[in-house]
């Protein structure tokens, strides 16, 4: 059942909120492995309580919102293990019973959490191909390949009841292009937030300017941002969308660590120079800066934990 107040309410009314963390990461600690083209998403065929529980610890530390495991979740990418469009669909939908099961008993044991919202997460194209290619933006589709790579998903969300969706780690202008038109089909609220090539461009090279531009009049829109991204590029991107726009602005990178798409491995991290950023070694404590240039909803994304979504709120909680 989706939650009586909508994202673009709450944001409207001052709230800052901080959103979740890293579910692959979580999820390996308990033992999932994860070496698979479908990611987060095998764990919807094996472990689906695992799920649950990721969602419901997040929630304990603080955050929010709750993103389903629905990134790399397509009929597509389950055809591949021979399932049926329906079976996989059902699979989606079964993303988002997981994080309202973890929001009802959080819920019911902390009655003044206050509203809790579900994310359903919709990973770009790059991500069913498995191949690092969200952060390149490499890839080449027409308008209407794209929105019909990502309907059947997008449909399988919004009817299993998620609050809004995550249109997230996208690459590229064409692709931001095609599930807005969606987010209007569906009459659906979305938050947009992007890969990176660098400070100012998403990873296709398109400026940050633009995508702006793009989803600043879309009144479905409710918050623009950046994900997935290395610590010091999130400062400089913010004050590119926040000189563009004046929607709310979303941000949740990585751990700090720098990750090596083709060997799908982690590194030390990556301060930039002239980056214009103080350096975070890790979100909370970039959230002050963040605060400053529009951010309005703060989390983490790959490598990071409940104990990090935990000090970002601290960090927020500081500011106000």
């Amino acid at each position: 059942m989706p939650s009586t107040m909508k994202l673009s309410s709450l944001l409207e009314s001052g709230e800052h909120l901080v959103t979740d963390g890293a579910l692959a990461t979580e999820l390996e600690a308990r033992g999932c492995n994860l070496d698979d083209p479908l990611w987060s998403a095998k764990v919807l065929l094996e472990d689906p309580h695992l799920i649950r529980d990721v969602h419901r610890d997040y929630f304990s530390a603080g955050a929010r919102i709750a993103t389903t495991a629905s990134y790399q979740a397509t009929p597509q990418g389950f055809a591949r293990r021979g399932m049926s469009g329906q079976d996989a669909l059902g699979l989606v939908a079964l993303s988002v019973r997981l994080a309202d099961e973890a929001r009802r008993a959080h819920l019911a044991a902390t009655p003044g959490a206050g509203a809790l919202l579900i994310a359903g997460s919709v990973g770009p194209y790059g991500a069913y191909l498995a191949d690092g290619s969200e952060y390149r933006g490499d890839y080449t589709l027409g308008k209407e390949e794209f929105m019909d790579f990502h309907r059947p998903r997008v449909a399988a969300l919004v009817a299993a009841g998620v609050d809004f969706l995550a249109c997230e780690t996208l690459p590229s202008f064409a692709e931001a292009e095609a599930l807005a038109a969606l987010t209007e089909e569906f009459g659906v609220e979305s938050w947009f937030s992007f890969s990176l090539r660098d400070g100012a461009h998403v990873s296709d090279g398109t400026p940050l300017t633009a995508v702006a531009g793009l989803l600043d009049a879309n009144p479905l829109v409710a918050a623009i941002g950046v994900n997935c991204v290395p610590l010091h590029l999130v400062t400089p991107a913010l004050a590119a969308l926040h000189s563009a726009t004046e929607k709310p602005l979303v941000a949740y990178p990585n751990s700090g660590e720098t990750y090596d798409p083709v060997t799908k491995t982690w590194g030390p991290s990556a301060a930039g120079e002239g980056s214009g950023d103080a350096h975070p070694v890790d979100p909370a404590g970039g959230a002050a800066t963040w605060l400053g240039h529009g951010a309005r909803i703060i989390g983490g994304c790959c490598r990071t934990t409940p104990a990090d979504i935990a000090a970002v709120g601290q960090a927020i909680a500081a500011q106000r």
